[in-house]
């Protein structure tokens, strides 16, 4: 699917999100942290992600235009929460204490670790797996990193160990 045209009013919308969580932020740290680079680039079922080096936030601009408020409330200051921990405490757990605590009490947002946005539309081929409590939908890359023996992954609910539905690879 190619990645939609924004409309200047949804680039400028998030643009002033970020702008008033960073001074929100350089405020309460007593800082004057840089304004990232903001990327509409992000592809797959990720809303955003931040790549610390580079001090960018990437954007999927599909989620983006399905979920214009939510995502700017919850997607934007959750990518600044990652740079700005990186740039105040250094290299910590991405969702640990310090992500939570410049969430919650810097940006004054609720610390959720992943988004609730309907992903229909940008997911490719997954593969199901089934952990105690839900089927959950792995990409084809993790999917062949499972089968390679390179990861495992972990229902974020209930903890137990993913494995592949087994039905769906009869027929």
């Amino acid at each position: 699917m190619k990645s939609p045209r924004l409309p200047i009013a949804v680039q400028q919308a998030v643009m002033r999100c970020l702008r008033e969580k960073l001074q929100q932020a350089n405020l309460h740290l007593g800082r004057n942290y840089p304004e990232p680079k903001l990327v509409y680039q992000q592809r797959g079922t990720a809303a955003g992600t931040a790549w610390m080096e580079s001090y960018e936030i990437r954007l999927n601009p599909v989620l983006l235009m399905e979920n214009q408020q939510a995502f700017i409330d919850e997607v934007v200051p959750h990518e600044l929460a990652h740079l700005l921990v990186w740039k105040h405490f250094g290299r910590v757990a991405p969702h640990g204490k310090e992500w939570k605590w410049m969430m919650e009490a810097v940006l004054g947002v609720p610390a959720r670790r992943t988004h609730q946005f309907e992903v229909q539309s940008v997911r490719k081929n997954t593969f199901p797996y089934r952990c105690r409590c839900q089927l959950h939908q792995l990409t084809v890359r993790r999917h062949n990193k499972v089968l390679r023996g390179e990861s495992e992954y972990r229902c974020v609910h209930c903890g137990d160990l993913l494995k592949p539905e087994l039905t769906a690879f009869c027929n």
